[in-house]
């Protein structure tokens, strides 16, 4: 497979949340603001590419039975980092987005790239792989956060988007709109898709 269709699979055709629906927890928890999308699909695509490297680079060297103790454990590390990292230099967002940081090591999209993807395949398809994914959750948090905040608070960013006589629709920014959001988008990707094979 060329380099660009194996970085672009994850982006749209095996989008982890939209197609693949995967990783729902984050996007259902912290999508209440695009800030604090972007910084979730950011420290996961980190995570996602290190972590999809790094296995790639002990593939031969991890024995079968051992190998998802030896993947969580090299995800762990990643994701330790980016806490790290995250605590010093970006405070607030760190606390907004709270325990799903470290709820990362046990995201079923960074262990599944692990175990389908770069525990067979060499360093260079990995490090694509692990970006696309990324690149495609980081989209889906993106799409998914702009949607809630725009209709919840007619505000983007801090930005007034929709002017002052917007009446926000707090359910969007509530715990069930977030169910209700991503199952519309899923349905529009599902649609766009079946479209686009007619």
């Amino acid at each position: 497979m060329p380099a660009w269709n194996e970085f672009s699979k994850g982006i749209i055709a095996q989008n982890p949340v939209y197609r693949l629906v995967l990783g729902l927890c984050p996007v259902l928890a912290v999508t209440t603001s695009l800030k604090n999308g972007l910084g979730m699909g950011m420290a996961a695509t980190f995570v996602l590419v290190g972590s999809n490297v790094m296995v790639s680079l002990l593939r031969k060297g991890i024995p079968a039975r051992i190998r998802i103790p030896c993947y969580i454990t090299v995800i762990a590390s990643f994701v330790t980092v980016v806490d790290l990292v995250m605590a010093g230099y970006l405070p607030e967002l760190h606390k907004n987005l709270g325990i799903f940081i470290p709820l990362i090591v046990v995201n079923c999209i960074i262990l599944g790239r692990a175990e389908a993807f770069a525990g067979k395949n060499g360093v260079w398809k990995s490090f694509l792989d692990g970006l696309g994914m990324g690149v495609g959750f980081t989209f889906a948090l993106v799409v998914t956060a702009s949607v809630r905040e725009i209709v919840g608070t007619g505000k983007i960013w801090g930005l007034v988007l929709l002017g002052t006589k917007y009446n926000p629709v707090l359910f969007a920014v509530l715990s069930p709109g977030a169910f209700v959001t991503l199952g519309l988008l899923i349905a529009l990707f599902n649609k766009l898709e079946a479209r686009g094979k007619t």
